[in-house]
């Protein structure tokens, strides 16, 4: 089974880690960057020589997305961010494994991802793993 592994950030996460300081909270470093970079790419390594690695990507800040919604019956454009919600998906991973424990586990591995102590994710971070249907017949409730 294929499993999505959603990562979650704000504006004020991706303002942290390309450099800029956000409200009361400092950038990140260079080295707090690449400690997180290390983190990253020795996780996806070890999935790809598990087999279990099939896709992950990172998405731009969301001040660079759009929503389109329906008012009236009317298409809305909205730009982001967007003021009704603080975490929008910043990047996800898809993995294919034995279980959906098993893409908890991998998930969970998120958790030791370095970063700074001034950051506010030390106390608050998470990330949503769902199972992905191949077809209708998977959409059980």
């Amino acid at each position: 089974m294929k499993y999505m592994i959603m990562l979650m950030g704000s504006q004020r996460d991706y303002d942290m880690l390309t450099g800029k300081p956000a409200g009361d909270s400092q950038a990140w470093t260079p080295e707090e960057m690449g400690a997180l970079h290390g983190f990253m790419t020795k996780w996806n390594n070890d999935l790809v020589e598990s087999g279990e690695f099939v896709d992950g990507r990172g998405l731009t800040a969301p001040v660079h997305a759009r929503r389109v919604s329906l008012r009236d019956g009317v298409p809305v454009v909205t730009d982001g961010p967007y003021a009704e919600t603080q975490e929008v998906l910043a990047g996800y991973t898809i993995v294919e494994c034995a279980s959906f424990d098993r893409a908890t586990e991998i998930a969970a591995q998120l958790a030791h991802t370095p970063h700074p102590e001034h950051a506010q994710l030390a106390n608050e971070w998470y990330v949503d793993i769902r199972p992905i249907a191949d077809g209708i017949d998977e959409l059980e409730l």
